[in-house]
């Protein structure tokens, strides 16, 4: 998975519940354990995301990690990013269906795709 993909999945398992801890979100992200902190760390350090005690629980071992206004920020720059790549694949690969049609007409489609 690539280190933005991985970032972007990362803010959102967050933004969904701040609540996971980092063995559950290595689960959810299907990578190990050491891989989730490796990924955790640099966002919390660029302060994209907010680590620590926000409730006062009488159990002390609950953390949590929450989005901050600038990992709102990355997230939706990320987002926008993914979406305009997608949307120029998708355009590429329109444009190269018609070409194929062009080339192709419709009789000799149907006679390659036949058994």
């Amino acid at each position: 998975m690539p280190q933005e993909t991985q970032r972007l999945a990362l803010l959102k398992l967050l933004e969904q519940n701040p609540n996971y801890s980092q063995r559950e979100l290595a689960q959810v992200m299907g990578v190990s354990l050491g891989k989730a902190n490796y990924c955790l760390h640099p966002l919390i350090e660029k302060g994209f995301v907010k680590f620590g005690r926000f409730c006062h629980n009488e159990n002390k071992t609950i953390y949590a990690y929450l989005l901050t206004p600038a990992g709102i920020e990355e997230k939706t720059r990320i987002v926008r990013s993914f979406l305009q790549r997608k949307e120029a694949e998708y355009d590429t690969i329109q444009q190269e269906i018609a070409a194929l049609r062009r080339d192709f007409p419709e009789a000799q489609l149907a006679e390659v795709t036949s058994p």
